[in-house]
């Protein structure tokens, strides 16, 4: 039995996914980024490998993506974030998807044919509104933990826009929304609102919706918000957070080639 490795280096937190041939994943694992990628990388091979029972030389191929790919030094080949996280939603639903992937430094948009082929894609605007560290800057200004926002969504039972494009200006409104008495939860949810109205501004969707990524993983208010917004149901797959790893790890047992992106 040969296994396979996909490791997603992320600007926020790095993941990384061991599967079988079969594409079964067998063991994964996840910690924040830090500013030693090679290090953090090393760290989480050693949990997944102890997890699964596993030594290194049982791992046939592995193919990094993500902001730190470049940083894998036993990485057998390097491929965007866009063909990973494509690769592995499609995995699990196998028809024309649009997926949606909201990651800490940029949110990105990737439409797939019924036949798992990229027919195009486009990424936010250079600004972290829309994206998940735009949610940790909120959560900061509110003084909770990212982990309590969407509890908090949940429970909001008034419309508080914020509207504000920049993530800076925003964490200044959010502190004047305050002052002017609104609830912490309206406010959360004011804030999720934001996030899809910048996934909105990216144009139409076509086919199903996938959302993918830790904000998806995390906040399933904002993933039922996006659905309303685009009047559809938004699919998410299992492990969102992995998806890139995973679609890393499958495009290694298939020995796709670093100039596929």
């Amino acid at each position: 039995m040969h296994y396979y490795c996909g490791i997603d280096i992320g600007a926020s937190s790095a993941k990384l996914v061991l599967i079988d041939e079969a594409g079964r994943i067998v063991a994964k694992a996840l910690r924040r980024s830090g500013v030693d990628y090679a290090a953090v990388a090393e760290t989480n091979l050693a949990e997944a490998l102890a997890s699964a029972g596993l030594r290194r030389e049982d791992i046939a191929r592995t193919v990094s993506t993500g902001y730190g790919r470049d940083n894998v030094p036993w990485s057998n080949g390097r491929l965007t974030e866009i063909t990973c996280h494509a690769h592995g939603a499609w995995w699990h639903f196998r028809r024309a998807i649009t997926v949606i992937d909201i990651g800490a430094q940029d949110s990105k948009v990737i439409v797939l044919d019924a036949a798992g082929r990229r027919a195009g894609f486009k990424m936010n605007r250079k600004c972290a509104a829309g994206t998940g560290s735009f949610l940790e800057e909120i959560a900061l200004r509110l003084d909770l933990p990212v982990a309590d926002l969407n509890n908090l969504a949940e429970r909001s039972t008034k419309e508080v826009t914020l509207g504000s494009f920049c993530t800076v200006f925003s964490a200044t409104e959010v502190l004047s929304k305050i002052r002017g008495g609104d609830k912490v939860e309206d406010i959360v949810k004011g804030a999720f609102q934001s996030v899809v109205k910048r996934i909105a501004e990216m144009g139409a969707m076509d086919g199903d919706l996938v959302m993918t990524g830790g904000v998806a993983a995390h906040n399933p208010c904002l993933v039922r918000l996006m659905g309303e917004s685009f009047g559809k149901p938004v699919h998410v797959p299992p492990d969102p957070q992995f998806i890139g790893a995973f679609g890393a790890a499958l495009l290694a047992r298939d020995n796709v080639q670093t100039h596929h992106v």
